[in-house]
């Protein structure tokens, strides 16, 4: 029998990149997309590549354009990663694996590089689907740190909880990520908050703003470990304005919540280079009346608008400039 798994794309609304700095998160899952991967028995272990993995091409135009689309780093990677971590919780539980093989396979239409989750969305799928392969539970508040650890230990990404926190548990999540708590816990704490709260959102992505997150982010890691005060100073601030998100949410204040998401970005572009592209979607969105943010680490926004002739304005003015804005699916 086909075991069939799933992870769903992410949208952080307040608080990110706090997430990878012991902050605070409020983060969405965006069921518009997804990572799926599907195992069978085999007499082999099998992972089939899937389009992220050419390498024939017919010609090099095609092979730059697959650059261009997918990077050049393809999702098996990914998913070794995950089945090593997967392998050594089991070790390390003392939980006996039986001794079968599988033929794993994968696919995504989580648009690529643009800082919504499409990696750690493999190795979540991928991870769900061993635990049922192997009927091994893992305790929902350990796995998203497992995924997290196969991006950071073994491939060397940088990367926050953010993403897999929100692949595990999906709905719509607050994080609290005091550095105590996931030192003594190995993970932070988890609050569901119900998504009736939340104001009308959209999401926009450009696709030709493609780049991997990780080295985007090295700004901010290169001046965290230097114990920089205006970049310690400056994640603290992001992390309380997830908190201070919460409550507007739970109060439906949403005259506070939008420009709280306005001030996420602002503080963020102080502290790591914003690229011309991004800008301009951000400037863009502004000037439509919303609130503008980056979802993830760049090359796709998200913010809240008032009305609906707002959001097709703003998907208009957007489309001008080569974006795609989408409402996201939440529940």
């Amino acid at each position: 029998m086909t075991i069939a798994c799933h992870a769903y794309a992410r949208a952080g609304l307040l608080g990110n990149p706090s997430d990878g700095y012991f902050g605070k998160i409020v983060a969405i899952p965006v069921k518009n997309f997804a990572a799926r991967v599907s195992l069978d028995e085999s007499s082999d272990l099998w992972i089939k590549p899937s389009e992220y993995d050419a390498s024939t091409y017919p010609d090099i135009h095609a092979l730059i354009d697959h650059i261009n689309q997918y990077g050049y780093y393809g999702g098996i990677r990914l998913i070794k990663a995950g089945i090593k971590k997967f392998w050594e919780y089991c070790e390390n539980q003392k939980l006996p694996l039986n001794n079968k093989n599988f033929t794993l396979r994968y696919t995504s239409d989580i648009p690529r590089q643009l800082g919504l989750g499409g990696s750690s969305a493999i190795i979540t799928a991928a991870v769900k689907a061993l635990m049922q392969f192997y009927s091994i539970n893992i305790p929902q508040e350990i796995l998203p740190s497992l995924i997290l650890n196969a991006e950071l230990e073994e491939l060397g990404i940088n990367a926050g909880f953010m993403d897999r926190v929100i692949q595990v548990y999906e709905g719509c999540m607050y994080m609290d990520l005091d550095q105590n708590v996931v030192n003594q816990k190995g993970h932070g704490l988890y609050e569901r908050l119900d998504p009736k709260m939340l104001p009308p959102l959209y999401l926009a992505y450009k696709p030709s703003l493609g780049k991997v997150s990780g080295k985007v982010l090295n700004d901010i890691r290169i001046g965290w470990d230097r114990k920089d005060p205006f970049v310690i100073k400056t994640l603290a601030r992001i992390a309380e304005i997830a908190a201070e998100g919460k409550k507007a949410l739970i109060d439906k204040n949403y005259a506070l919540f939008f420009p709280l998401m306005n001030e996420n970005f602002d503080l963020r572009s102080r502290i790591m280079k914003i690229s011309g592209g991004n800008m301009e979607m951000i400037k863009t969105a502004r000037s439509c009346g919303v609130s503008a943010k980056f979802a993830g680490s760049g090359g796709a926004i998200i913010g809240m608008y008032d009305h609906e002739d707002t959001f097709e304005r703003l998907k208009k003015e957007l489309d001008k400039i080569g974006a795609i804005t989408i409402k996201p699916i939440i529940d």
